[in-house]
């Protein structure tokens, strides 16, 4: 009986040190595996994949998103004399939707130029070859603006506006043939959609529909 509980133990024993030893295998092959794998594979790995295809931008892209940083901060900032000046209900609304949706934007703008290794535009950056392929405002312009009230700072500030979003909607448009980043492509069709129904709006405050 104690020869048997002795064989058993022994057999258990070898059978443990075997397992163990399977394991220990299993481990380091796990590993060798690994190694190989990522440095066969990489681009195959679901991370890599998933940042290459966020990643993918071309030189349209850059130019979308450096243009339009400026030029929102001019609607902006157009928009935000409209609080104080603008006589009409409507222009106050205009402008104040007009904030909501650039603001924000800017942000998303600035933070793709950052995560592309490109140069965020300055905050006082003035593009003047802007002026008239993107509508952009001249100093002049934004001058007059700023001193103007009542009546006769909502239809300036209409008419400049139409002017600005005229060339917004082109430079998305032309994002949406050139560009190749899924979400610049996105808010490019987000800026013709919206802007192109407020110059229709304004027009109709103008009293021009």
């Amino acid at each position: 009986m104690t020869s048997k509980r002795s064989l058993v133990r022994r057999t258990v024993a070898v059978a443990t040190a075997g397992a163990a030893a399977v394991v220990l295998a299993a481990c380091g092959g796990s590993d060798d595996s690994a190694t190989s794998g990522h440095d066969g594979h990489t681009t195959k790995s679901p991370s890599a994949s998933a940042s290459a295809s966020q990643g993918q931008h071309n030189t349209a892209d850059v130019m979308f998103a450096q243009g339009m940083i400026p030029h929102h901060r001019q609607a902006v900032e157009m928009a935000d004399l409209a609080s104080t000046r603008a006589q009409g209900a409507q222009v106050k609304t205009l402008a104040e939707d007009i904030k909501k949706a650039q603001d924000p934007e800017i942000q998303t703008l600035s933070g793709w130029l950052t995560s592309w290794g490109e140069d965020v535009p300055a905050e006082d950056a003035m593009d003047h070859s802007m002026h008239e392929s993107g509508g952009m405002m001249t100093a002049e312009e934004m001058d007059k603006l700023e001193k103007s009230s009542g009546k006769a700072f909502d239809t300036a500030f209409l008419e400049m506006m139409i002017k600005h979003h005229e060339g917004a909607v082109a430079m998305a448009k032309s994002e949406q043939t050139d560009g190749v980043y899924g979400p610049a492509k996105k808010m490019a069709d987000a800026i013709v959609t919206s802007q192109s129904a407020e110059i229709t709006q304004m027009n109709t405050l103008l009293g021009r529909n």
